[in-house]
């Protein structure tokens, strides 16, 4: 049976069980219900995801309980090779058959990923994914971590997300009810153009891909046009000059063919595109104590095979751009890579302190810049400004 062919049915389940929780679930339902109520076609999925919650259900029952997982994006190396196995084949095994779990990607689920937060602290979507630079929007607190310009590599990016993280927890935690699990990370955004560069510098005037306000801050800093584009229309976007170069992943732009419309790419990682996996407050302390260990200690063994992932595949993205025999996952191609260079470091790191970190303060706030000040200045020794 399908959600969208029998929403009353779904709707029904759903209640029965809150109600064997002694829960009230018609005032929950019309919360829900009132939130998406104006958007047609989304209602019926809206309320398929609200069913994450029945995790909670009698968990002293014989029956193992059933998870529903919202995950991350669908069909890449990071949804299909981990996040899926993990949820479907591994947390059964850890968990002794006690828990039994679905996971389906947001970005196919008719949710908009931007929403999430909300949506998360409603409960609507007590178990999910989110992309810091989607949901960034309603709290760019969060992105402090993968600013562009910020981490140009693994090492530093690991560096960053550590000096965050608590204070990630804490907003997530107090200011929306959810508990933080997880952080994942996708493979480097990178810089691809048709025509040669050697540095960040020689950006200047050319029109660039974008996928989020950071990235056209930076490029705009850099002397280039930045172009918002969906990830589908990159591709077609390059061929037909709609611009001239385009910041995506090493991996993933090497899948998608970009290498036939690209002649060089760059090595330097402009942002890293991650997301936090998390639950609602409520719907997480309704599990048992001992399984909510388990999964903890589960998802943190996955968050580590995400990361590592993350950095193999940035490399392997590279080295199938250039043909390198290291190639094993994409399809070699030919392309020239931009070296990085002290110069371009150095370039980085001012349009970081010049551009980047003040664009963001004035868009999230002076308590953003305190939090900053009091978890990444102190090692990165950059300081953000007040005023």
């Amino acid at each position: 049976m399908s959600i969208a062919s029998d929403p009353r049915g779904w709707m029904t389940s759903w209640t029965h069980t809150w109600m064997r929780l002694g829960i009230s679930a018609s005032r929950h339902l019309f919360r829900v219900h009132h939130r998406i109520a104006s958007r047609p076609g989304q209602a019926a999925v809206v309320l398929a995801a609200g069913m994450l919650f029945l995790v909670a259900a009698d968990a002293s029952a014989e029956e193992p309980l059933r998870l529903q997982i919202m995950g991350g994006l669908s069909g890449v190396s990071q949804y299909v090779r981990l996040e899926e196995p993990f949820w479907r084949q591994r947390v059964p095994e850890l968990t002794g058959g006690r828990v039994q779990a679905e996971i389906h990607p947001f970005d196919q689920s008719g949710l908009r990923g931007q929403e999430m937060l909300q949506l998360m602290r409603l409960g609507v979507v007590p178990f999910g994914t989110a992309l810091l630079a989607l949901v960034s929007g309603d709290e760019p607190e969060l992105n402090a971590v993968d600013l562009p310009a910020l981490n140009p590599d693994m090492t530093a990016l690991r560096k960053t997300v550590g000096l965050y993280r608590p204070h990630l927890q804490q907003v997530l935690r107090d200011r929306y009810g959810i508990e933080l699990l997880g952080i994942y990370a996708y493979p480097a955004q990178v810089i691809y153009c048709a025509k040669p560069f050697s540095g960040l510098q020689e950006l200047a005037g050319r029109r660039v891909r974008t996928s989020s306000v950071g990235q056209s801050e930076m490029m705009t800093a850099l002397g280039a046009v930045p172009v918002l584009t969906p990830f589908a229309e990159i591709v077609n976007a390059v061929r037909t000059g709609v611009v001239d170069c385009a910041i995506t992943g090493t991996l993933s732009g090497n899948e998608i063919g970009l290498s036939d419309v690209t002649t060089y790419v760059h090595a330097m990682a402009i942002s890293w595109g991650l997301s936090f996996f998390g639950a609602n407050l409520t719907a997480w302390k309704a599990l048992p104590t001992d399984l909510r260990d388990v999964l903890q200690r589960g998802i943190n063994e996955l968050e580590r095979n995400i990361w590592d992932a993350s950095e193999r595949e940035t490399a392997e993205g590279l080295a199938c751009d250039t043909g390198s025999t290291e190639c094993t996952h994409g399809r070699r191609s030919r392309m020239k890579i931009v070296p990085v260079t002290p110069e371009d470091n150095a370039y980085r790191s001012r349009i970081l302190v010049e551009s980047v970190l003040p664009n963001w303060v004035q868009r999230c706030g002076p308590a953003c810049a305190i939090a900053w000040n009091e978890t990444i200045a102190p090692v990165l020794g950059i300081t953000a400004s007040l005023d």
